[in-house]
This record gives C-alpha cells, sequence and structure tokens, in this order.
C-alpha cells in the first residue's frame, strides 16, 4: 500500500467553500474534490510541459534542417482533417 501525505491546507472566503461544499454533493468530501483538482492540475501541468518540449524539438530540427511547413500549409491540412473527421 502507497503511503499517503496531507496537502497542505487552501485559506479561502467562507462563501467559496460553502459554494464548493455545496457542488460536491454528499457521495463525496471536500478534501476528494481538492485531491481531485490537485491530480487534474498536475496531469495539466505535466502535458504542457511535454507539448512545449515536443515544439522546442522540432523547432531545433527545423532550424537545422532548414524545412519549414508554410502556416497556411499547415492550416489547410487541419481543415482537411476536420472536415473528414466531420463526413465519419
Amino acid at each position: 500500500m502507497m503511503k499517503t501525505y496531507a496537502i497542505p491546507s487552501v485559506q479561502s472566503e467562507f462563501k467559496l467553500r460553502e459554494k464548493a461544499e455545496q457542488v460536491v454533493g454528499e457521495e463525496k468530501s471536500l478534501s476528494h474534490s481538492v485531491e481531485a483538482a490537485v491530480r487534474n492540475c498536475v496531469l495539466l501541468r505535466k502535458g504542457e510541459a511535454e507539448f512545449v518540449a515536443r515544439g522546442m524539438k522540432s523547432l531545433a530540427s527545423a532550424r537545422r534542417s532548414g524545412e519549414y511547413v508554410n502556416a497556411s500549409e499547415v492550416m489547410r491540412r487541419l481543415k482537411a482533417k476536420l472536415e473528414s473527421a466531420k463526413r465519419n
């Protein structure tokens, strides 16, 4: 079993806590919702960092090779993919 650790408490206005408790409902606790929010934030930030890293790697590769794809060509390809997805 994995050891658990406490996430630091969050100071907030009373009204925010009250609204949060209203939307959480009876099945879940506010602390479960805070944990879920932290997990989602971690995944989002990790995904953003990986996206930026891939972009920087691609930029470095394009600079080395001198091969770039024109922005209008990228947009044309994306629109074609979107239209294809809409048809299917």
